[in-house]
This record gives C-alpha cells, structure tokens and sequence, in this order.
C-alpha cells in the first residue's frame, strides 16, 4: 500500500494541510491502515490509538477549515515509543513487568507534539527497558527491518525506526540512554536526532535519570530538526533541563559547513569496525573536505574504551528499578537483560562512585578536545544491522549486550548532542550511519552538517526497496 506519503517530508505534509490540499484525516486513516497491515510483517506497534487519533486529526481539520492559527506541526502523524508516558494508555516499557501499567499523564515530548498539531497514532515497541541496542522483547515479541525483513531494525527505538522506515509516519519520537536513537537511525537509514542532555525535558523519571534523552527519528535531518524544535525547551519538572532559548536547529539544517573544523575517527581509539563501513565513513569524511570543511583524522579520542563507565550507570538504574523481579521473578525478564543487570546491581559503591568520578573526568577531556573542533565524526554502528534474534555480532562475541556497539555510549556519559545520518549501503544491501557529534550545547553545528551531508548524497530513505 505505497503512496506519495510514504516519501512525503513532514514539512511538505504541513504545507498542503495549510493550503487545504491534503486533510489532517486522511493523513492519520493512511497511517492507521498502513500500521495495521504491516503489523504482522514489521510489529513496529505496541499499541495503536485509532479512536483517539482520528478524533485529534478531525479537531486539527476543523482548525484548517476555520482559518485558525496552526501549529509547527499540524495535522501530521507520529507515533510514541514505549518508554515514555502517554495519558490513558499502556506504559509497559517494553516489559512484561509492566503489562498493566498504565501512565496518568503525557511525557513532556508528548504533550508539545500534539499541542504543535501532531496527531498520535500509537505506541511503538522497545526492548525491555531499553536495554539491548537490538529490536525485541519478551512483551512484544521481534520487530522487523524494513530493508530487510530477516534484519533487526535496532534498539531500543526499535518500532519507531521501523515504523518511519515503512513510510507509516514521517517521523516519531524515541529516547536515547547510550544509543537508543542513533543504533535504529543507522541500521533503517533515517536522521536520528539526540539533544543535548537535558535540552528535550525527561519526565517522569527515567530509570537511567543522568543518560537519558528523547528525540526524534525522521526521514531527513530537516524534518527531525522541525519536531526537536517542537519538543525542545525547559520543563521544571525535569531536574536536569536546559533553561534558555531553544537553538533554532530548523534554520541550521540549511546552513553552509564551509571552514567548520572536524575531526575524523574510524575507531575513537578503541572500537573495531567492518572495513566495509569504513569506506564509508572514509566517503563521507572526503564528502566534508569538498564542501569546505576542514578534516582532520584522529585516531584515539579516548585513552580507553568508557563501556564500563556507562554500564554502571545505566545498568544499576534499570535494576533498581526491576530488583524486586530480579529477585522474584527473573523468568519474566529477557534472559539476556537479567544476566547484564546482574553485576551492575551487585556492584560495590566505592567502585560505583570511582566510575562515577571517572565519568566527570572523561566529560573534561572531551571539553578540552572540543576546543579545537567544530564536530567530530565517526560511523554509528562497527556493523551492518543483526539478524533478527540475535543479541551481538558473532565477530564481536567477546563483548556484552551494549558494549559491541562502541560509538555511542561515550556521548551519553557527556551528553553533548549527537546526530545520525544515512552515509550509504553496505555490499549486503543494508544502511551504515554516520556519527556527527557536536560540542556541549551547539546542536545547530551537529544538525547543519548532517543536513548538509544528507543534501550531498540524499537521505536513505527509498520506500521501493521495501517488500512488506
């Protein structure tokens, strides 16, 4: 079931809304019915909202019909992911634990995306929160790739990716704790987007408090710059949240990159990539240098892999959270999430706080290493997506659940902004990402150079590939 909205930007989709050319309604009957028929293929849902979705898109057809103001994003379809509350509806968080839960309020995120117009659809799947940077749960069972059904899509935004991949919605909100956005970005060949940390409100809060972002995941960087400028902002509920004027990312997704400094890593001193997708990123480091950038390769950003440094901290939260399951009733957890928590849970505290210590050193180091650059860029993922089921690469077996990914946890720890985009497809047919992390609060740096790349070699988005 194809159409013209399957490629639509959320930007075109808002302009024929406003002169009357396509209506709020038909838009959200499209994505309800596409998310319907290939639920049994991708299972990208949680749960669909069709009831409260239509009556959001005829109040949002009513609004264009009277001339009254619209908002940013108005009339058009995205979806949730399950690790962030929606009012009225199930808050699983990808875990059987959690079956019957059910939020009482809207995440902030939320709450702006339909306050701009946008019309909620439905929920999208997670791994059991969020732990694992692939897409399945004992809850609701595997999520599939779009470009390849027998691929994961990534984790945990695993239904959000899938989902924008498929054409259902044009973008989707997802959270990042070490790479939630950007691993599900790269494997589907979408923009994923992560703020610096604490610039898009948390709330309530995560079980990972000091690593946790939401974003969006979108067909293109300009379209995920329009929905972050959406839900971007201070909200005192969130402890850690921003205060100050949102950076206008919209207007930097069509700035220039000449003279900006970047630095090019393939391996940030620890990781070890596909050669396959070093190629790429080789390319798309050649690709800056044409459009007037300054690159410089850097072998070793860091003195050493930072894994353990993240898994303390991320680990420990979620088993805080599920100590009293790990406990009782280990058998409704993924097997492989409750081996990792674990350790993290038995974990001595002068051990914890000397990580924790570590961890503002290593922000510190970066700081100093961003003063002379702009940006730094790397791949996303050292692989091409996984087959479905599959937890770690075999050529990887020697790391655990999260570690294999290498890039993306260490800008968790620091929370500068991190973005990525489509660099290409690999010899096996499947998108490779490309990394462009920014220094501490400069998002429109990160954004104007992904769109710019993205500009150079056109997003990764091609519905015709896709055989649902």
């Amino acid at each position: 079931m194809s159409s013209e909205f399957d490629t639509m930007s959320a930007i075109e989709m808002r302009r024929r809304v406003a002169t009357k050319e396509i209506s709020p309604v038909e838009l959200t009957r499209r994505a309800l019915a596409k998310a319907e028929a290939t639920q049994p293929t991708l299972n990208s849902f949680y749960l669909l909202m069709p009831e409260q979705a239509l009556a959001a898109a005829k109040a949002a057809e009513e609004a264009v019909m009277k001339g009254a103001p619209l908002g940013a994003i108005h009339g058009i379809p995205f979806s949730v992911k399950d690790l962030m509350a929606v009012k009225g509806v199930g808050y699983a968080s990808g875990s059987r634990t959690m079956k019957s839960n059910v939020a009482t309020l809207d995440a902030p995120a939320v709450e702006r995306a339909k306050a701009a117009g946008g019309i909620l659809i439905g929920k999208t799947t997670t791994s059991e929160f969020g732990c694992k940077p692939v897409g399945d749960s004992p809850l609701t069972g595997i999520t599939r790739n779009p470009w390849n059904l027998a691929r994961t899509p990534g984790g945990s935004s695993a239904g959000a990716a899938a989902s924008v991949a498929a054409g259902i919605t044009p973008f989707a909100l997802g959270t990042d704790g070490g790479g939630s956005i950007r691993i599900p970005a790269a494997f589907t060949g979408l923009a994923g987007l992560k703020g610096q940390f604490g610039r898009v409100p948390v709330w309530p809060t995560s079980a990972t408090p000091t690593l946790a972002h939401v974003g969006p995941l979108a067909r293109s960087v300009e379209d995920a710059a329009l929905l972050f400028s959406v839900i971007a902002g201070l909200d005192r509920r969130d402890p850690f949240g921003v205060a100050g004027p949102v950076p206008d990312v919209l207007g930097a997704a069509r700035a220039p990159v000449a003279k900006m400094r970047i630095a090019y890593s393939t391996t940030l001193g620890y990781a070890r990539p596909d050669p396959e997708v070093v190629k790429l990123t080789d390319r798309a480091a050649r690709t800056f240098e044409d459009l007037g950038c300054i690159v410089e390769p850097v072998e070793s950003v860091f003195e050493s892999d930072p894994a353990d440094l993240w898994t303390a901290e991320f680990y420990a939260g979620v088993g805080i959270r599920l100590r009293s399951f790990m406990e009782n009733q280990r058998d409704l957890l993924d097997p492989a999430v409750a081996d990792v928590l674990e350790p993290a849970l038995s974990q001595d505290m002068r051990d914890y706080f000397t990580k924790v210590f570590a961890r503002y050193a290593l922000r510190e180091k970066l700081r100093i290493f961003f003063e002379d650059y702009d940006l730094l860029i790397s791949p996303v993922i050292p692989v091409t997506s996984l087959d479905v089921g599959r937890n770690i690469p075999d050529q990887l077996s020697d790391r655990n659940l999260v570690s294999w990914v290498f890039y993306t946890y260490p800008f968790n720890l620091t929370g500068q902004p991190a973005a990525s985009v489509c660099a290409g497809f690999a010899p096996d047919g499947m998108p490779v990402g490309l990394q462009v992390v920014g220094r501490s609060y400069c998002e429109p740096d990160v954004i104007r150079a992904a769109a710019a790349f993205e500009r150079t070699h056109g997003a990764g988005y091609n519905v015709g590939a896709f055989e649902l």
